[in-house]
C-alpha cells in the first residue's frame, strides 16, 4: 500500500469513528441514564420511604442489593439472545419490561412487597448493561473501545448530575393525589423507559453494514478493521460459549468486577443518606444538589483515565490504581472531622469508582469474540454485579448493628485493595493456545 492510500485509509478511518460517536454513543447513554435512575432511585427514595415503611437500614441495603440476585440468574440467556436476534429488538424488550415493573414499585406497601418488586426489576433488565458492552463491540476497533465504553458508562455519573437534583424536587413538592412523594418518584422516573423501548425498536441499528449515514468506503474500512482484530483473536484460540463460561481468565475478571461493584453499588446506595446525616437542615432538594459535586469531579476523572488507557493501550494499572483511590476514601469517610471534609472524600470516591469501569470492559474484549464474548461479557458482569447485593447489604447490617452508617463504609475498601491485586496479576498477555 502507498503512502497516499494509508493517509486516505487513516483519513476515512477518523471520519467513521467521528460518525459513529455522535450517531451510536449518545442514545446509548441516554438509555443507560435511565436504566442506571429505575436502578438507583431507590436510595433516595429511601429518605422519606424507609419511615414511611418501618423500613430498617438492614432491610434497605438488601432491598437495594435483590436487585442484583434478578439481575445475574437472567444475564448471560438474555446476552445470548441479543446476539442471536440482534441489539435493536432486545434492547427494546428490555427497556419496556423494566420500565413497567420500575413504575409498579411506587405502588408497594410493603417491604415485602419491594422486595419482590425489586428483584422482579432486576430479571427484566438483566442483559442491558453487558448487551450494550457486546453491541459496541460491533462498532468500535480495539483502540477505541475504552473511550467508547467511558462516554457511554458516563452514564453513571450523569444519572446523579442529572437525576439527583430532579429527586429531590419530586420529594419535596409532589404529593399528587394524596399518594405519597416516594410514590411519584418511583412512577415518574420509571415511565421514560416504556417511551424509550418503543422509540429503541425504530431507531437504534443492529450493526454497521444496517445504516445509512455510513458511506460505502466507511463500512468498508470498520468492516475491515473489526474482522483484522478477530482473526488476530482467532488465531490465539477460537472460544465456545462453553469454553468462555470455564475459562479461568473469565472468572478471574469475574472477580475483580465483584470487588469494583461491592464500591460502586455501595457508593450510588448509601450516598444519598450519608449526605443527609452531615447535617440535620439539608432538604431532599439540597441533597441533590450536593451529590452533583462527587458526580461530576468522577465524570471528569472517568474521561481522564479512559482517553489515558486508551492511548497507552493499557488496562491493568488505570483499574488497580482508581480502585486504590477509592478505597483510602472509604477506609477515611468514618473519621472526616467535618462535612466539607466528608464531600471532599466523597468526591474522590466517585472519581476512583467511576474511573475504572471502561478500561476494565475493554480486558475482555482481548480475547472474546461472538458467541463467546457474549457468553463472557454476560457472565462477568452478573458475578461481578453480586457484589450490588454483598455491598449495600453488609453495609446496611454494620449500620443497624453499630447505629453508624460510616461503621459499614470502610468494609467495601477491602473488596476494592482486592480487585486491585487481582488485576495487577492478570498477565497482560493472552496467552497463545490451540485453536479449539
Amino acid at each position: 500500500m502507498n503512502s497516499g492510500s494509508a493517509i486516505a485509509l487513516t483519513a476515512i478511518g477518523t471520519k467513521t469513528i467521528q460518525k459513529l460517536r455522535l450517531r451510536i454513543l449518545p442514545f446509548v447513554l441516554l438509555l443507560f441514564v435511565v436504566a442506571l435512575i429505575d436502578r438507583n432511585n431507590i436510595g433516595f427514595a429511601a429518605l422519606t420511604m424507609n419511615k414511611e415503611l418501618a423500613i430498617t437500614s438492614q432491610q434497605f441495603g438488601l432491598l437495594f442489593g435483590i436487585f442484583y440476585f434478578g439481575y445475574f440468574i437472567f444475564e448471560i440467556p438474555s446476552n445470548l439472545l441479543l446476539h442471536k436476534v440482534g441489539a435493536r429488538v432486545w434492547i427494546a424488550r428490555i427497556l419496556i419490561s423494566w420500565g413497567i415493573v420500575a413504575t409498579f414499585s411506587g405502588v408497594v406497601h410493603s417491604a415485602h412487597q419491594l422486595y419482590i418488586v425489586r428483584f422482579l426489576l432486576g430479571l427484566a433488565e438483566a442483559g442491558y448493561f453487558p448487551g450494550i458492552v457486546l453491541y459496541l463491540t460491533y462498532w468500535f476497533p480495539r483502540r477505541e473501545q475504552a473511550r467508547a465504553f467511558a462516554l457511554f458508562i458516563m452514564a453513571t455519573p450523569a444519572t446523579t448530575i442529572v437525576g439527583a437534583p430532579i429527586s429531590g424536587l419530586i420529594l419535596d413538592h409532589i404529593h399528587w393525589l394524596g399518594f405519597s412523594s416516594w410514590r411519584w418518584l418511583l412512577i415518574l422516573e420509571g415511565a421514560p423507559a416504556i417511551v424509550l423501548g418503543a422509540l429503541t425498536y425504530f431507531l437504534l441499528p443492529s450493526r454497521p453494514e444496517d445504516v445509512k449515514f455510513l458511506t460505502p468506503d466507511e463500512k468498508k474500512w470498520i468492516r475491515a478493521e473489526l474482522n483484522r482484530e478477530e482473526q488476530q483473536k482467532l488465531e490465539h484460540r477460537q472460544y465456545s460459549v462453553i469454553q468462555a463460561l470455564a475459562s479461568g481468565r473469565v472468572w478471574h475478571l469475574a472477580l475483580v468486577y465483584f470487588g469494583m461493584m461491592v464500591g460502586l453499588h455501595t457508593f450510588s446506595s448509601w450516598a444519598p443518606q450519608l449526605v443527609k446525616s452531615l447535617s440535620t437542615a439539608y432538604s431532599n432538594s439540597v441533597i441533590g444538589l450536593l451529590l452533583i459535586m462527587p458526580s461530576v469531579t468522577g465524570l471528569a476523572a472517568m474521561i481522564f483515565v479512559s482517553r489515558s488507557s486508551d492511548r497507552r493501550l493499557e488496562r491493568h494499572y488505570h483499574v488497580a490504581l482508581p480502585a486504590l483511590v477509592a478505597a483510602i476514601a472509604f477506609f477515611t469517610l468514618g473519621s472526616a472531622p467535618s462535612p466539607v471534609v466528608s464531600m471532599a472524600l466523597l468526591c474522590l470516591l466517585a472519581a476512583g469508582v467511576y474511573s475504572y469501569l471502561a478500561p476494565f470492559w475493554a480486558l475482555p474484549n482481548e480475547f472474546l469474540t461472538g458467541y463467546s464474548a457474549a457468553a463472557g461479557i454476560a457472565l462477568i458482569n452478573s458475578v461481578g454485579n453480586l457484589g450490588g447485593l454483598a455491598g449495600p447489604t453488609t453495609v446496611g447490617f454494620f449500620a443497624q448493628r453499630f447505629g453508624k452508617l460510616t461503621a459499614g463504609l470502610s468494609f467495601a475498601a477491602v473488596p476494592l485493595i482486592l480487585s486491585a491485586a487481582l488485576v495487577l496479576v492478570l498477565p497482560k498477555k493472552v496467552p497463545v493456545l490451540a485453536k479449539s
